[in-house]
């Protein structure tokens, strides 16, 4: 487990990630993938073209920049296919099990969806935001991630900044919950330690050709280089070679396993070089992944060119507007509660002598768990 405050924040400043142990409970984990089951459950499949969705560079600018399905997900709940369980259409095909064959559902779960947004926007995950260094802290998008038995594809070499891009510097910040045991056999993530110290390489935007010079034949989203000269260049977008287990070449290269329990999180660094291989286990490896930048605030811009982007009248949630609103609601229902319980008096004075006391224990615990569900 890493270690806790200055520690931890050096370890993130050395390393680029943190594996932080027990960050919730097997409880929480199971909650989350119940809820994901019901969603899928309820969704509709021929309804609608779900995108399939790959991270190879080239299938990716022809899979994903020519969706409208993909583009138009960022404050909804969308749901991406495996590229094997996609027919001609790109409709989910007949034979097909709607579970098995998902990579991903996203990118509004934060906004959309009480029992993600609860964990997205709790307490927990806004102080740990905070003791990182992330001022004003807003939340754009969100991934549930299957990665199925047998079938589960790699995800190769990149930067979460190359898709979350802001100005006038990178802030993304990637926060990974591991809601099944990931390992070695099932696909862990990898992750290139002291990596965010090197630059942004490339972004994923909205094609100029396409929206301002009205090309609809043009593609609407494309890589834009930044910087071909690091030496990471020639794997990014990739899988490098030598990956295959038992990964040889992705250590000689610098990148090491991070093994996780269910309720595991690995934060990462917008800028760490991070991958995972393909599941070819018989075992799951769900997890549900947050991304956040620093907000105006802090004088940052979200880049008008990301792939993402949210309605003229709706904004990214605050974590800080978030956690202000919970501090508020705790000190008014804690008050509240206890002056009702005769605990203090009117002008917030014990009633009590002492300041420790059986009843004001149990009822000050009480009013923590309630504020802490609100």
């Amino acid at each position: 487990m890493a270690p806790q405050g200055a520690s931890r924040c050096q370890d993130f400043e050395e390393q680029g990630f943190l594996l932080l142990k027990g960050f919730v409970s097997k409880d929480e984990c199971e909650k989350m993938k119940t809820r994901m089951k019901d969603l899928v459950e309820a969704w509709d499949p021929q309804s609608e073209a779900p995108a399939p969705f790959t991270t190879d560079s080239q299938q990716q600018v022809q899979m994903q920049g020519k969706s409208d399905y993909f583009l138009d997900s960022a404050d909804r709940i969308h749901f991406f296919i495996e590229k094997t369980a996609a027919d001609k259409d790109g409709k989910l095909k007949d034979t097909q099990k709607k579970f098995q064959s998902l990579n991903k559902v996203g990118h509004g779960l934060h906004v959309l969806d009480p029992v993600f947004r609860d964990y997205s926007q709790s307490r927990k995950i806004a102080e740990l935001v905070e003791e990182l260094g992330w001022k004003d802290p807003v939340l754009p998008q969100s991934m549930y991630i299957f990665k199925q038995p047998a079938v589960g594809g790699e995800v190769t070499s990149h930067q979460d900044s190359s898709f979350l891009y802001t100005t006038p510097r990178p802030t993304c910040l990637g926060l990974w919950l591991a809601l099944d045991k990931s390992t070695t056999e099932n696909g862990c993530l990898w992750a290139r330690p002291g990596s965010h110290k090197e630059p942004v390489r490339r972004v994923f935007v909205r094609n100029p050709e396409h929206f301002e010079n009205g090309n609809a034949n043009a593609t609407q989203l494309v890589f834009e280089t930044l910087d071909e000269k690091d030496p990471a260049w020639q794997w990014e977008g990739k899988m490098p070679e030598g990956c295959e287990p038992p990964s040889h070449g992705l250590r000689e290269k610098g990148f090491s396993p991070l093994e996780c329990e269910a309720g595991d999180l690995v934060v990462i660094h917008g800028q760490v070089d991070h991958l995972s291989l393909a599941n070819t286990s018989d075992k799951p490896r769900e997890t549900f992944q947050l991304h956040l930048v620093e907000g105006p605030a802090e004088g940052i811009s979200w880049s008008p060119r990301n792939w993402l982007q949210y309605p003229p009248d709706k904004t990214f949630p605050s974590l800080k507007k978030k956690r202000k609103a919970l501090d508020d609601c705790q000190t008014v229902v804690c008050f509240q509660y206890l002056a009702e319980s005769n605990i203090i008096s009117a002008d917030n004075t014990p009633r009590f002598e002492t300041s420790v006391h059986p009843a004001e224990d149990k009822l000050y615990g009480t009013v923590q768990t309630y504020c802490n569900a609100c």
